[in-house]
């Protein structure tokens, strides 16, 4: 009898665009349409600075774009300068049960593959839906929960495997050399939640390293280069070594029939997942009650216990974010700058905002707490509830079940289209964006892949 990686492969392998449901298929577009909005956004920030810079030093040329560079690199170096730039403002999507962001790795793995050998859209979103797939029944048989106790961010050590499946599908890899595939990316699985103790880029390096590693493992089995068959269940195989109590059954379990890319989410919000069905709460009893800041005496937030240690402990620390990244994952600067600001974009996770005396005196007036009902429906749910105290008396109180972006509450296709152009602002020009947003709207599956990245070099 095959075992789960055998079986993971024969199906990645052999997937094609007319097995895919409709919705699945929906999904793609939009999806990549959030990733190109996140790469390009983020090429900006200092982390991408100091990418470019060993890019320009140090990564071998090729014929694939690094987003917001002029020269073309090896296509497994530009999916590491385009997975670092997507993963920058924390507004990239998600995937519930797995609690990772799939598109900012697998859409760099395989856009920059697909550039390289003449691919079409429609067979990189085939790609891509395999990496969906893969990163998400990974993520979900791990335990959001119980990965992270071990120290791992789903979105590096699920995403290198996910982008190994997806790359071997990009070059019609047959199901051994899949399953070799996924052997390497085991030895490559990495990405540790240690930047949350001084609020350090290693997380935006994650997704950048998994689109990497996918390409290399990807490329070694093409070549001959063997890789464990047992690499997803073994005894020392990727389940048994992220996680105390690994379900392997979920990787299998409706294969073929669900498909992960479409219970993937899409940020309106640019932090920390966490943080996204409380601002929804927050923003909802603001709105309705036309509160200010100086309004509400006091917060209370029910924060999920997975997302416990991320976003609201150690409570002085989360009361004093000290940069952008520790600020994206801070439930009460999220709070606070919803008070304040009345939103959570991309423009409220600055410097210069992390400075603002109202947003710091806000601040202090969130509490978050745990809530045991709510984590019963985690992770198919990320629900929360929000009470807010105001100084004329009043408690008002709004709960969340499913946060603006879920595919339950999704965003609308021009929701989509203004944050491509709230995220990118002025780093390509108004007409570009325009030509990208139409080809995506109603894609043309024969369009090559390179004509698609070309509209987003820079001019």
């Amino acid at each position: 009898m095959p075992g789960i990686t055998e079986r993971l492969a024969a199906w990645s392998s052999a997937l094609a665009l007319r097995d895919v449901p409709p919705a699945a298929i929906a999904a793609a577009p939009r999806l990549l349409l959030d990733w190109l909005a996140n790469a390009i956004g983020g090429t900006r920030a200092p982390s991408s600075a100091a990418m470019a810079r060993f890019a320009e030093a140090d990564a071998p040329r090729g014929d694939a774009t690094a987003v917001g560079l002029a020269a073309r690199l090896h296509p497994a170096y530009a999916a590491l300068v385009n997975g670092q730039a997507a993963h920058v403002l924390e507004s990239d999507d998600t995937h519930q049960e797995s609690s990772s962001h799939p598109g900012s790795s697998v859409w760099s793995a395989v856009l920059a593959v697909g550039e390289t050998t003449g691919a079409s859209l429609g067979e990189a979103m085939t790609a891509a839906i395999v990496g969906y797939d893969v990163v998400g029944r990974l993520g979900a048989a791990l335990g959001p929960a119980e990965h992270y106790a071990r120290g791992f961010h789903p979105t590096g050590t699920c995403g290198a495997l996910g982008c190994a499946a997806a790359v071997a599908r990009l070059l019609e890899l047959d199901a051994d050399r899949t399953v070799s595939a996924l052997g390497i990316a085991l030895s490559q699985a990495a990405g540790a939640m240690e930047f949350l103790a001084d609020g350090t880029w290693t997380k935006r390096f994650h997704p950048g390293w998994a689109a990497h590693s996918g390409i290399t493992a990807a490329g070694l089995a093409r070549a001959g280069f063997t890789g464990p068959a047992s690499a997803i269940e073994g005894k020392a195989g990727f389940l048994s070594s992220h996680s105390a109590s690994p379900r392997p059954e979920r990787v299998l379990q409706g294969l073929g029939r669900d498909f992960e890319i479409a219970r993937t989410s899409i940020k309106a919000h640019a932090c920390c997942r966490y943080e996204q069905a409380p601002i929804d709460g927050l923003l909802a009893i603001v709105r309705e009650h036309r509160l200010g800041a100086d309004d509400v005496e006091r917060v209370t937030i029910a924060v999920l216990g997975a997302g416990w240690d991320i976003i609201a402990e150690p409570r002085a620390r989360k009361l004093a974010p000290e940069s952008v990244v520790d600020a994206q994952f801070s439930m009460p600067y999220g709070a606070a700058v919803a008070l304040v600001r009345g939103k959570a974009s991309v423009r409220e996770f600055t410097p210069e905002v992390l400075r603002d005396p109202a947003v710091r005196a806000a601040m202090k007036k969130v509490e978050c707490v745990r809530d045991p009902a709510l984590d019963a429906r985690f992770p198919r749910q990320w629900p929360a509830w929000v009470e807010v105290r105001t100084r004329a008396g009043a408690v008002l109180r709004a709960a969340v079940e499913h946060p603006k972006g879920d595919p339950e509450n999704p965003l609308a296709w021009d929701e989509q289209v203004a944050k491509l152009r709230d995220l990118v602002g002025d780093a390509l020009p108004s007409d570009r964006l325009d030509e990208i947003a139409r080809r995506l709207a109603e894609p043309d599956l024969g369009t090559p892949v390179r004509d698609l990245m070309a509209l987003v070099r820079p001019t």
